[in-house]
This record gives structure tokens, C-alpha cells and sequence, in this order.
């Protein structure tokens, strides 16, 4: 099920852990109260942040959206509030700030837990006073913004080692919401799937209409620990090597991501790894060379392959009736 929040169509997900995420959306959409976001990276927390501002009375206004690690320490309070005309070297003309841009609106503060401690005093009035002065000048401006910030950090943590001031924690964490990582939402990884298929099949003219359950089983079987963003980038170089209409999976790429597994999931990823071999290989009757072997379906140089197939166990017979290859013993060469 594709949640329908507002504008924010790429919410994607039945999963019980990502549905209270999404009911806790919607209860916080009407309220004007801060929203601190938690989640490793590439979960979507910017996109749980549009999605709260299209449920608010406040999604006729601005999003305007600020990553606080990507703006070195002395130009982020510029950024955040605005300057005047010659308050440091380079400021040529007034400039208004994103607290400004965001007036009746919403204002994402990304990365929050980068902010630097002489800044935060100035953010905390704002978000309790709705008020503050541009950089070089001492008239106030009032604004009404609501604040919706992000982290991947614990604030708590940062907080307790004097890096993040706990009065400012405190106001951020009014309402807080978890984002569930990927590994834990193992039954959205189809739906994922087959929305970045559709998604990239039309931006790079493809037509993908098959995914083999061998593939989506190794998929849901990495762990992710870059999550959808990972999942997004993979499918993307996955359709860039499928020449056909059915999705192929870079086994080369899925092997340098995944992390040293244990013995139980080694087995896991083995067996995923052999049943897309041998599938690919009943695809092309045993062929592995050339431009319609199994080799070139799967992206990987034909030695490869053949080295692959040697440690699976896995050896093809020419399709001479004798003996189909995924019941053939492994000998010592594998015919070609």
C-alpha cells in the first residue's frame, strides 16, 4: 500500500512499524508543535517531514529545508536568519534568512546535531519567541514558522558529553518520531522495489516487467545499512545492466555491500546467490560466453562467473539431454 499523505507520493510501505510511523503523521499533521525526526541515514526523514507539512493547515505555505552539516559553522546563522548589507565580507545586498523564507510555513532543519553550540542559544529563542535579528542589524523580525528538525545522532547522548545544550533538546523533542531502518521493515522491501523499478525504468527508457523471486529474495535478505537510499541507488545501477525486460542483479555489488555475515547468513546469501545462477543458466541452456550467456545477462565477466560457479558447487552440461547442470556433480573444469 502506497501511503497517500499530500504530495508526498514516494511514502511506501504496509509494514506495521512504518504504518505507526505514518498514524503518528497524521495525528501531529494539524498541530503547530516542534517534530524531532530520529533515524539512521537514508530513511526518508526528509520525506516524513513533508509529509507532516502537506498534512498541516500550514501546506498552502513554504517548505523550506536546510541541511545543518552541508554549511560550514560562521555562514549558518546567515543561512538560518539573514544578514544585512555589508555585515561580514561578501555580504553585497540584504539577504532574508530561512527562517524568514519559511513565514507561515514549515521549516526542516536537517541535521540538527551538527549545529554548532554558539548558535543554538539564538535557536532556541527563535523557536520559543518567534523572533530574532538579521546578522548586522538590531531590528527584530516576528515570524510564524513551525520547526520540524532531524537527526541521525542521539541527542540524548550529546547532550550528557556537553556537545548539544539540553534546553534546546528539550524544545526540539516535543513530539518525536522514530523512523523504523530498513532491516526492519523487511516486507516493504518488494513494494520498494518495484516502485524505484517503475520510477527509474521511465527515466532511463527501460522496460522492466519482470523481477525474479530468486532476486528479490537476496534483497531482502541484506541487512541495508544505508537503508531505502541504498535500496534507491542499487535498483538504479541494477537497471542500468539489465539489457532485457527482467531485472538482474549485480551479484558483485550485493557481495561488496554486504558486511562479513555469520555462518547461518553466509549460507543464506550462497544459497540466493546459486538459485539466481542457476536460473540465469536454465535461461541460456548452460551458455555462459557471448552476447546471450549467462555471464553478459548478469553483469559479470565470464571468468568471474565460472569462479563463482566452482565455489557454489554449480557446473553446467551442454543441453544434450544427459543431465540438466543444476543436478551435475562439480569435476575439477567447467565446460563451456
Amino acid at each position: 500500500m502506497e501511503s497517500k499523505l499530500g504530495a508526498a507520493d514516494e511514502i511506501v510501505g504496509r509494514s506495521l512499524a512504518f504504518q505507526q510511523v505514518l498514524n503518528l503523521v497524521r495525528m501531529v499533521g494539524n498541530s503547530d508543535c516542534v517534530t524531532l525526526i530520529q533515524g539512521e541515514t537514508g530513511t526518508g526523514k526528509e520525506l516524513i517531514a513533508r509529509a507532516i507539512h502537506n498534512q498541516s493547515s500550514r501546506r498552502q505555505g513554504p517548505f523550506v529545508a536546510l541541511n545543518c552539516a552541508a554549511i560550514p559553522g560562521p555562514l549558518l546563522e546567515s543561512e538560518l536568519f539573514g544578514h544585512e548589507r555589508g555585515a561580514f565580507t561578501g555580504a553585497c545586498a540584504q539577504t532574508k534568512g530561512r527562517f524568514q523564507l519559511a513565514d507561515r510555513g514549515t521549516l526542516f532543519l536537517d541535521e540538527i546535531g551538527d549545529l554548532p553550540l554558539e548558535l543554538q542559544p539564538k535557536l532556541l529563542r527563535a523557536l520559543q519567541e518567534q523572533e530574532f535579528e538579521r546578522l548586522g542589524s538590531g531590528q527584530t523580525i516576528r515570524v510564524n514558522v513551525r520547526v520540524v528538525a532531524a537527526t541521525n545522532q542521539n541527542l540524548a547522548q550529546l547532550v550528557a558529553a556537553k556537545q548539544f545544550r539540553a534546553d534546546l533538546y528539550y524544545r526540539l523533542d516535543v513530539i518525536p518520531i522514530c523512523l523504523p531502518p530498513l532491516r526492519e521493515r523487511v516486507e516493504d522491501i518488494p513494494l520498494l522495489v518495484e516502485y524505484f523499478v517503475r520510477k527509474y525504468s521511465a527515466r532511463l527508457n527501460k522496460s522492466i516487467g519482470v523481477i525474479p523471486d530468486q532476486l528479490m529474495e537476496a534483497l531482502k535478505a541484506h541487512d541495508w545499512p544505508g537503508n531505502i537510499r541504498e535500496l534507491q541507488n542499487f535498483i538504479e545501477r541494477a537497471l542500468v545492466f539489465s539489457p532485457e525486460s527482467v531485472l538482474r542483479l549485480p551479484l558483485a555489488d550485493l557481495k561488496r555491500m554486504t558486511k562479513q555475515p555469520s555462518t547461518a547468513a553466509s549460507r543464506t546469501l550462497a544459497d540466493a546467490e546459486r538459485e539466481l545462477i542457476l536460473g540465469v543458466l536454465k535461461e541460456t541452456d548452460g551458455k555462459i560466453g557471448g552476447q546471450s550467456g549467462a555471464a553478459r545477462r548478469l553483469g559479470l565477466p565470464r571468468t568471474t562467473l565460472v569462479s563463482r560457479m566452482r565455489k557454489l558447487g554449480i557446473e553446467t552440461c551442454r543441453p544434450d539431454g544427459r543431465a540438466p547442470f543444476s543436478r551435475c556433480r562439480m569435476n575439477s573444469a567447467v565446460p563451456l
